[in-house]
C-alpha cells in the first residue's frame, strides 16, 4: 500500500511539473518581448508603488505533513544548493516580467522574494511537489522557470488581492453613481434650481412649494435650519417630522409618520417616495468632507420635484449632473432684497463699534479678544460660534434680536453663515485670513473665497428685520482692498461634486481582504477607486481613518465598526475622542451604555465653568452627549437611555449659557490661575451646586443665577426623579438622605458666603526659603 501511494505522488508531481513547465517556457518564449514593453509602460503608471504599499502581507507558514513525502521520494535538500537556485530564480528578467503581469510590482515582488526564500530554506518539509521541483532542477531534470508556479502560489497567500484586483476595480468604480438609486431612476423627475446670494429669498419660494405639496422632504445643512423648517410647518398646520443624527420628533407618533420631513441632507432617505424635495445651500457638494451627502441627496432622493436652494455657481454643475441620468433643469434667479453697501473705511479700533454690528472672527481666540475689549468699552456681547450647542447659540441670537435687551453687538465665526435669523446692521470682518481644509485633509491659512465672503457679508441688512440696508468693512485698513475685489467677483464655478464609498462597498472589500483593517481598506478603496473627474471628487476620509485606527484593537463586527467610524465628531478634541473608545469598548462588551455608567464617565452632574477651559471642555461633554444620541438611534439596545441624556443635554445647554454670558469673567479668571476645585465658594457657586442638585430633585433654574423656579410638582417629585427611582438609580430612602443634606448644606453655604462677603485684610505671603 505505501508503494502505491508513493507511485501515485510521483505520477502526480511529474504530471505537475511538465504541464506547468511547457505552459511556463511557451509563455516566456513567445511573449518575452511583448511583456517587457507592456511592463515599461505599466510600470510609468502614477501611483502603482503606493497602491501596493496599502497591502498589508499576510504571513505564510508551512504546513509539514505526518510523513515528510518530499524526502522521500527524492530524498533531502541541501540548504545552500536551494540557495543558490532560488537567487537564479529571482535574477532572471523574464521571472521579474512575468510576476509584473501577474499583478506584482517591484514592490510586492521584494516582499514575496524574500518570504518565499526564507520559507523554502527554513520550514521543517516543503509541499512534496515543490520538493520534487527544486530535486529535479538540482539534477539538471528541470529548469529553473517551474519554481514560478509555487512562487506565485505564494505570493497569492500572501497579498490575496492578487487573485481578486479586478473584482476590487469593479467595487470601486464609481464613475456611475447615478445608477445607485433605482427608485429615483425609475422617476421622471423635475429639478428646479433656485439660484441667488444670500437674503434673495430663494428659499423661501422653495418652501412655499414644499409646504404646498401633498408629501415634502427639506434637506438641510443643519440642525438648526431643519428644526426651524420643522416648525415653520407645523406652525402652518402642515404635520411635519424631525429627523436628524441625533434626534427624532414625530408629530403624530412614531407609528403614523407625517407625510412632509425635516432632515439633516445625512438622514434624507433615498427610498421614501415624495412630491417635492427641498436640498438647501446645494453649493455643498464641493464640501471636501460632507459633500457626498448633497450628491447622494440630489441623485438619489426620489422626489417628483425637486427644489435645489444655493449659489449661482453650483448651477452648472447641477446641470450636467442632471444630464447622466436625463432630466433637464430650470434655473430660477433671484436678486438680493436689500441693499448691501461696502464702507469706505474699516473699523480701525473697537471704540468705533455700534449698535447692529457683528464683528466676525475665525479664530476662538479672536472670539475671546474681541469680545473682552468690547465689554471693557462698556457694551454687551452675544458670541456665537461653532462650538456652541445649538440651543446657547439661539439664546444669543435671541438675545442680540431682541430690541428691547441692552446687547446690541454680536461677535461671531462664520458660524453665523448659515442657520440664523440675525438682525445685523453691518458686518466687519476681523481678518480675511481662516484655516481651511485642503485636499489632503491638513489644515492650512489662507484668504476666505469669494463664495465665503458674500455668504458672511450678506447678513447684513436682512429683509424682514429692523435694518433694510446692510453694511459691511473690516476692522483692518490693509484688509480692505482685499474685501472689495472679493465683494466684486461673482462665486467661483463649483466643478465637482463628492462621493464616499457606502458600507456595502467597503463590505465587499473585507470579504476579498479578510486580514485588512477598516482603515486600510479605505485607504485601498480610495486609490483604486474610479470617478468622473469631469463632475466627482472622493471626499477626504481621513476622520474616518482616525477614527478607525483608534477603536482597531476593539473587537467589533465590521459593519458596526463602520457605522462607529461614521460618527460626526471633532478629533481635534481629545476628552471626545476618548469617550468615543469607551463607548465602543462597552459595545463590544455586550453591555448597556446607561445612564448611571454615562454619568460616572463624564464626571455628571458639572459644575459651573471658571475658566475659559472649563467652558471648552463643557462644550466637549456636550459633543459626548451628542454622540452618545447619534450612536443611540442606531444601536438601540445598547443606548438605552436616550430620554436621560436628551434632559442632561438640556440642563448643561443651560450651564454653558450662562457661562458664555460671563465670558470676561472666564478670561480673567484664566489669566489669574483660578481653576475648577480651588478657592472658596462664593454666593454664585453656592447657586451653582444647588442648580447640580436641581436636575436630580426636578427643579428648574432661571437663567439668573441662584434664582429657582419651583414647579407644580414637589420637590424630589419630578419627571426625571420618577425615572431615577424607576430605574433603581435612586431610592425614596437616598431621596429623603440627600433632602436632608441639601437643606444642611444649603444653610452652612449661606450663612459661609455672607461671612464671605464681608470685607477681609490679606495677609502677606512670607517668602519662600
Amino acid at each position: 500500500m505505501f508503494h502505491f501511494r508513493r507511485k501515485v505522488v510521483i505520477l502526480y508531481c511529474s504530471f505537475h511539473k511538465i504541464l506547468v513547465t511547457n505552459t511556463l517556457r511557451c509563455s516566456i518564449g513567445e511573449e518575452f518581448s511583448v511583456v517587457r514593453n507592456y511592463s515599461q509602460k505599466k510600470g510609468k503608471k502614477k501611483g502603482t508603488n503606493s497602491v501596493s504599499t496599502l497591502f498589508v502581507p499576510i504571513s505564510v507558514k508551512s504546513n509539514p505533513d505526518d510523513i515528510n513525502v518530499g524526502v522521500e521520494l527524492t530524498g533531502a535538500l541541501n540548504k545552500g544548493d536551494l540557495l543558490k537556485i532560488l537567487t537564479k530564480f529571482y535574477q532572471k528578467p523574464e521571472i521579474k516580467v512575468l510576476s509584473l503581469e501577474n499583478g506584482m510590482d517591484s514592490y510586492i515582488q521584494n516582499q514575496v522574494y524574500a518570504s518565499f526564500k526564507k520559507f523554502c530554506l527554513e520550514a521543517e518539509s516543503l509541499p512534496a511537489d515543490l520538493h520534487v521541483v527544486f530535486s529535479d532542477i538540482l539534477q539538471d531534470a528541470g529548469h529553473v522557470d517551474d519554481i514560478f508556479p509555487y512562487y506565485l502560489r505564494h505570493a497569492r497567500q500572501m497579498f490575496p488581492h492578487l487573485e481578486c484586483m479586478d473584482d476590487l476595480r469593479k467595487i470601486s468604480d464609481l464613475r456611475s453613481p447615478a445608477n445607485w438609486y433605482p427608485n429615483a431612476r425609475s422617476l421622471n423627475r423635475r429639478i428646479i434650481f433656485h439660484a441667488g446670494p444670500t437674503n434673495s429669498g430663494k428659499t423661501y419660494h422653495a418652501l412655499e412649494r414644499y409646504f404646498s405639496a401633498k408629501s415634502g422632504v427639506y434637506c438641510g445643512p443643519l440642525k438648526l435650519l431643519a428644526s426651524e423648517v420643522f416648525k415653520k410647518a407645523n406652525d402652518r398646520g402642515v404635520p411635519c417630522d424631525l429627523i436628524t443624527g441625533e434626534e427624532r420628533k414625530f408629530v403624530n407618533g412614531e407609528d403614523n409618520p407625517a407625510r412632509h420631513v425635516s432632515c439633516t441632507v445625512e438622514m434624507t432617505s433615498v427610498n421614501m417616495p415624495y412630491e417635492v424635495a427641498v436640498i438647501d445651500e446645494i453649493q455643498m457638494m464641493r464640501d471636501p468632507g460632507r459633500g457626498w451627502a448633497w450628491t447622494r441627496a440630489l441623485l438619489g432622493v426620489a422626489a417628483e420635484e425637486i427644489h435645489v436652494c444655493g449659489e449661482e455657481g453650483a448651477v452648472d454643475l447641477v446641470k450636467y449632473i442632471a444630464a447622466t441620468t436625463g432630466e433637464d433643469v430650470e434655473v430660477c434667479k433671484y436678486k438680493r432684497l436689500t441693499e448691501l453697501t461696502l464702507e469706505s473705511s474699516s473699523l480701525g479700533s473697537l471704540n468705533n463699534v455700534r449698535p447692529g454690528d457683528c464683528i466676525v472672527c475665525f479664530s476662538k481666540n479672536d472670539i475671546y479678544t474681541v469680545s473682552r475689549g468690547i465689554e471693557a468699552r462698556g457694551m454687551e456681547v452675544a458670541v456665537i460660534y461653532g462650538g456652541l450647542p445649538p440651543g446657547t447659540k439661539l439664546a444669543q441670537a435671541q438675545k442680540f434680536n431682541d430690541p428691547d435687551n441692552p446687547c446690541k453687538v454680536l461677535v461671531a465665526t462664520d458660524a453665523i453663515g448659515m442657520g440664523l435669523n440675525l438682525s445685523i446692521r453691518r458686518v466687519i470682518f476681523y481678518s480675511l485670513i481662516k484655516p481651511i481644509v485642503n485636499e489632503k485633509g491638513d489644515k492650512e491659512m489662507d484668504v476666505i473665497s469669494v463664495s465665503q465672503a458674500l455668504q458672511i457679508a450678506g447678513r447684513a441688512g436682512r429683509y424682514g428685520t429692523q435694518f433694510d440696508k446692510g453694511y459691511v468693512t473690516t476692522f483692518k485698513h490693509e484688509d480692505l482692498d482685499i474685501l472689495r475685489k472679493l465683494l466684486g467677483q461673482t462665486p467661483e464655478p463649483i466643478t465637482k461634486a463628492g462621493l464616499h464609498p457606502t458600507a456595502d462597498q467597503i463590505e465587499l472589500y473585507a470579504y476579498h481582504l479578510p486580514n485588512s483593517t477598516l482603515a486600510n481598506l479605505m485607504d485601498i478603496f480610495v486609490s483604486l477607486s474610479t470617478v468622473d473627474n469631469c463632475l466627482y471628487f472622493m471626499c477626504n476620509v481621513e476622520d474616518f481613518k482616525f477614527l478607525a485606527d483608534m477603536i482597531q484593537h476593539v473587537p467589533l463586527p465590521l459593519r458596526a465598526r463602520y457605522v462607529f467610524c461614521c460618527a460626526p465628531i471633532n478629533r481635534k478634541m481629545p476628552f471626545v475622542c476618548s469617550m468615543f473608545l469607551k463607548y465602543a469598548r462597552q459595545y463590544s462588551k455586550n453591555e448597556p451604555l446607561t445612564f448611571e455608567w454615562l454619568c460616572r464617565s463624564i464626571g455628571w452632574p458639572v459644575t459651573m465653568p471658571k475658566t475659559i477651559i472649563d467652558l471648552v471642555h463643557l462644550e466637549a461633554v456636550f459633543d459626548v452627549l451628542d454622540l452618545y444620541l447619534w450612536l443611540s438611534y442606531r444601536f438601540i439596545d445598547l443606548f438605552p437611555d436616550a430620554k436621560l441624556v436628551r434632559d442632561m443635554q438640556t440642563e448643561l445647554d443651560d450651564v454653558i449659557q450662562r457661562g458664555v454670558m460671563q465670558l470676561t469673567r472666564l478670561l480673567l479668571n484664566s489669566e489669574t490661575g483660578v481653576s475648577s476645585g480651588t478657592g472658596t465658594d462664593t454666593q454664585e457657586q453656592f447657586s451653582i451646586k444647588q442648580t447640580k442638585q436641581a436636575y436630580l430633585r426636578g427643579e428648574r433654574v432661571s437663567t439668573s443665577i441662584g434664582e429657582r423656579v419651583s414647579t407644580s410638582e414637589p420637590v424630589g417629585q419630578g419627571k426625571l426623579t420618577e425615572r431615577l427611582i424607576a430605574q433603581g438609580l435612586l431610592t425614596p430612602t437616598m431621596l429623603q438622605e440627600l433632602r436632608r443634606e441639601w437643606k444642611l448644606d444649603g444653610e452652612e453655604k449661606m450663612q459661609s458666603s455672607d461671612d464671605e462677603s464681608k470685607p477681609k485684610t490679606k495677609s502677606k505671603k512670607k517668602p519662600k526659603i
